[in-house]
């Protein structure tokens, strides 16, 4: 009715809700009559649901840490999970999650896994790729997952196989603070307050040194300029983990930073046994896969005696060992089946490896015997080869007892460089060492691809060893990338990855410092089960694989002769005494300088070798306009020129840089660059060019990427031309040297003088020195030649001031013989004639300025030997009025007496007169019309009038071919 009520009348609709019938308790307008509602038929207004506040419970634990707070918060974010924690330091958060599989291990091991993220919204940044957002995990953070890992591994308990997943994401970072440790102290608390069974928590800390002070917690300023990158996990009395990069510490340093660190990093554990007391979980009974001990004691009665015996004959090698460890497992097999012992039947490989590490271990505590026979010092035997693969860049062969590595290096471009993409760090790294593992080196059959953790970790190690001893990147500029192919492995291929790459970078001809090796030490030890005290250890220098395995302990060990550059330390029991690590410093050193004696027997310096396969890159100088036109349409012609001479050219802002695999390659590209752009022109440079027109006195050519010079009828050839024509024609092509800049800044080229000297007339000459203005780009040789006893140095380290993105030029050798220009006797005979006066002008190395080419030249001018400087004044603002009595000529060596402005040349003495005096100067009278200047000295003003008569000599040009004189004194 009431929509009936709408339509007779709209204004209803519009009325004020206290005028409305139901206001004033009417009911309804029907049939003309109304009537009055009843109280209980009135309905109020439904009232809007507004939803409570939810109340999350959080805990804290704020403590500090090296001068920085650290905060440990739950409770707020991913409640779901078994265990989740949010630790902060500064602006940088890293929240940790753990979960478990709820249902029954069904593995024999532990799968663990740690996925470690840094997203790019945690700086703010939107990811640079396709779908602009993240892909598979990169490189660093792999590397942080393993970081995680190593220390957490070891605290879970025996036999406890569930599947249990570890997520750390960096959810915002200011720059300062690495995340990585972060992350591994907020999955520790995080595994505290979880239900899953784990012997923590631990503590991890990071320790720098500047100026031999140690940091605690440094950041990433700090770390730029620390020579250690110390990264220690421990327990509150033992050690779980060690990572370090540093440059050549030495062992007694170490030793003083570890034992810094461990109080440090035992500050971590009080916050999260506090948390978990607030906020933890009650542990859960989970199912532990045991193995019984019946099924121990079959199998070792079987197979004890048996695996003993091939333990105890050192003439086994890998490969025979496993092959006999194997046959006895199928005779205890097959003892088992005839018992019907189904139980042992299907714990038999387990068991058989327990007795098999039972064996190993007693032997070498008891006896100190180690499989092959060696002492517990002993480094097995070593072959080192170089240059084995001489087509490339360096290369290298490394094989200590069977484990046998293959390194190659490869040289690029600063643009070759890795970008990478981490919250913090540098934008790109320069040096890379890709280590592979093969399923061959193994004798196994697998799929082969993609990054694997492990290869990840054991190239990052070898990577950041090699690194402290790699020259700057101001004195080396190319991008260098190592690969690391292992051939055989029987343990320590990380280690002889080292030697290998080490080898290698000098068989490149990179100057490294000194070589690095690097040895793997292990630990075998019995232990107290009462009080979990080590009873008696081993430490074994030089592991094998098996030793590995069955030891408790893999502590790769990496340095020079003066000190340790890369050390990581992964353990299998739950934890090492710190004393214990800190002697195998010492057992790591001797076995290291073993091996470096070797490597430097094979080689010991960078290499020199024959330019043909040696690299080389060039780094030059333009303006952004010249660059833009060797690129071409969409880089068209950049493209080409790279398919032409098998080069890479690499353009960034004013900077072009060019790789070449050899000299040769190397030449043809910057023929055609030059030919394109043009470069500086310089005094005895070679230059090719066309010939654009011939005239009766010389021929215009036209070099240097458009540049015209004068190719005068006297610089054809040694012997007289009576027409060019017969010598040159127009289109001709011709390799010319620029000999010299005329008053006007015309460039001259010479003919004659890249053609031979006649030897009739070697006795008649007379030889004017010509100073060598030669330069060139900055080009970095890998290689280079050694010839019949000269001085000599690396190719690679000759003084190049290259810098990064930045050209300098190489002066000419002090060694090498300048260009000469020669005059006959004749001709010197009737110069003097004509002068009257012995010339003896000097003028330095300086190359003279392009005319039309775009690149950015030194100096546009020839420098005079006397600076004349001082005092410009108003001299500037009159040369345009002198200039106009000044006449100049291309040729200077015709002079005629009196002086003129055809005979006046560099070194000519005149008596002037005083023309005019000016605030800078003197206008002089040359005679004849001439008009000269003389500038004040810097003493100031001397007394001149008018028509006075100075004897001044002429010393150089002006821009506008005015001479410059200077006063002289006769006797």
């Amino acid at each position: 009715m009431a929509s009936v009520a709408n339509r007779a009348n709209p204004l209803l609709n519009t009325l004020p809700h206290f005028l409305t019938w139901r206001s004033l308790g009417f009911r309804s307008i029907c049939s003309g009559r109304m009537g009055f509602s009843s109280q209980a038929q009135k309905q109020p207004e439904p009232e809007i649901p507004f939803p409570a506040t939810k109340v999350l419970e959080t805990f804290k634990e704020d403590f500090e840490i090296g001068s920085r707070l650290i905060t440990f918060e739950t409770g707020k974010m991913a409640r779901f999970a078994n265990g989740a924690v949010v630790l902060g330091m500064d602006e940088t958060k890293v929240l940790s999650t753990v979960c478990s599989a709820k249902g029954d291990a069904v593995k024999d091991f532990l799968p663990l896994t740690v996925d470690y993220q840094e997203k790019q919204f945690a700086q703010g940044v939107i990811p640079n790729t396709f779908m602009r957002r993240e892909g598979a995990p990169k490189e660093r953070e792999l590397l942080c997952g393993r970081l995680i890992d190593r220390p957490i591994r070891p605290l879970f308990p025996a036999g406890f196989y569930h599947e249990v997943q570890v997520t750390a994401s960096v959810l915002s970072s200011d720059g300062k603070q690495d995340p990585d440790v972060m992350a591994a102290n907020a999955t520790s608390a995080a595994l505290m307050l979880s239900d899953i069974p784990w012997a923590g928590p631990i503590g991890m800390i990071r320790i720098g040194r500047i100026e031999g002070q140690f940091i605690v917690n440094p950041t990433m300023d700090e770390l730029s300029l620390s020579d250690l990158n110390l990264v220690y996990a421990c327990t509150r009395d033992k050690t779980l983990m060690i990572d370090v990069q540093a440059r050549e510490i030495s062992e007694k340093d170490l030793e003083a930073g570890l034992r810094l660190a461990h109080p440090e990093a035992v500050k971590y554990l009080e916050p999260q046994i506090r948390l978990a007391a607030k906020a933890g979980k009650h542990k859960k009974e989970y199912k532990l896969s045991l193995m019984p001990e019946r099924t121990l004691e079959n199998v070792a009665q079987l197979a004890e005696a048996p695996i003993e015996a091939v333990f105890t004959d050192p003439k086994y090698g890998k490969f025979e060992r496993g092959e006999a460890l194997e046959n006895i497992t199928q005779d205890v097999r097959k003892a088992l089946e005839e018992e019907c012992d189904d139980e042992s039947l299907r714990l038999l490989p387990k068991a058989v490896d327990t007795v098999r590490k039972k064996v190993v271990r007693r032997r070498i505590i008891a006896e100190g015997s180690r499989l092959d026979g060696r002492r517990l010092d002993e480094v097995r035997p070593l072959y080192c080869e170089s240059g084995n693969l001489p087509m490339l860049h360096g290369s290298s062969l490394f094989s200590r007892g069977d484990t046998q590595v293959l390194c190659t290096v490869t040289l690029g471009a600063p643009g070759d460089a890795q970008r990478l993409e981490s919250v913090v760090g540098p934008p790109s790294k320069r040096f890379m060492l890709h280590y592979s593992f093969p399923p061959f080196c193994i004798n196994e059959v697998g799929k082969h691809g993609g990054l694997n953790r492990r290869e990840v970790g054991h190239g990052t190690l070898a990577e950041k060893a090699l690194l402290a001893v790699l020259p700057p990147e101001d004195d080396f500029p190319y991008t260098v990338r190592i690969n690391s192919e292992v051939m055989a492995s029987d343990g320590s291929t990380s280690m002889a990855s080292v030697c290998g790459g080490s080898m290698a970078l000098m068989d490149a001809g990179i100057p490294l410092r000194k070589h690095v090796a690097g040895v793997s030490v292990g630990l075998v030890s019995e232990v107290d089960q009462s009080t979990g005290t080590i009873k008696e250890y081993r430490i074994l220098t030089d592991i094998l694989g098996l030793e590995d395995h069955l030891g408790d302990m893999d502590f790769k060990i990496v340095g020079t002769q003066d000190g340790i550059t890369a050390i990581q330390l992964d353990i299998k029991p739950a934890g090492i005494p710190l004393d214990i690590v800190c002697e195998s410093l010492e057992a790591a050193r001797k076995g290291r300088i073993q091996i470096l004696d070797h490597m430097e027997r094979e080689i010991s310096a960078p290499r020199t070798q024959d330019d043909r396969n040696s690299p080389r890159l060039a780094t030059l100088k333009y303006s952004n306009d010249a660059l833009r036109r060797l690129l071409g349409p969409l880089g068209a012609l950049k493209r080409k020129i790279e398919d032409e001479t098998g080069t890479r050219i690499s353009v960034s802002d004013g900077t072009l840089t060019i790789v070449a695999k050899n000299q040769s390659a190397m030449d043809k590209v910057l023929e055609k660059v030059d030919f394109i752009l043009g470069r500086e022109i310089e005094i005895g440079g070679i230059y090719k060019g066309t010939v654009a027109s011939v005239k009766e006195y010389g021929a215009f050519v036209e070099f240097n990427g458009g540049q015209q010079g004068l190719l005068h009828i006297s610089e054809l050839s040694h012997e007289p031309v009576s027409r060019i024509s017969d010598v040159v024609s127009v289109g001709q092509q011709l390799s010319l040297m620029c000999i010299g800049q005329d008053v006007r800044g015309n460039i001259k080229l010479s003919l004659k003088a890249t053609l031979p000297q006649p030897r009739s007339q070697t006795n008649n000459l007379a030889v004017e020195s010509v100073p060598s203005m030669k330069q060139a780009p900055s080009v970095w040789a890998a290689t280079g030649d050694v010839s019949n006893g000269q001085e000599h140095h690396s190719p690679l380290s000759e003084e190049l001031p290259v810098s990064k993105y930045e050209v300098n030029v190489i002066k000419s050798s002090a060694s090498s013989s300048p260009p000469v220009v020669v005059r006959s006797v004749a001709e010197c005979d009737a110069e003097e004639k004509c002068t009257g006066l012995v010339q003896n002008s000097k003028t330095t190395s300086e190359p003279i300025g392009r005319l039309k080419s775009d690149r950015k030249s030194v100096q546009n001018t020839l420098k005079t030997s006397k600076s004349l400087s001082q005092k410009e004044g108003d001299m500037d603002e009159k040369e345009q009025n002198i200039s106009s009595h000044t006449h100049t000529s291309n040729n200077l060596n015709n002079m005629e007496d009196p002086v003129t402005a055809k005979s006046l040349k560099l070194g000519t003495k005149v008596t002037a007169k005083v023309y005019q005096i000016r605030t800078g100067g003197l206008v002089l009278d040359l005679g004849g019309g001439l008009r000269g200047m003389y500038r004040f000295e810097a003493n100031g003003m001397k007394d001149f009038e008018i028509n006075d008569e100075l004897r001044v000599e002429c010393v150089s040009f002006s821009s506008k071919g005015i001479p410059v004189m200077s006063l002289v004194d006769d006797e």
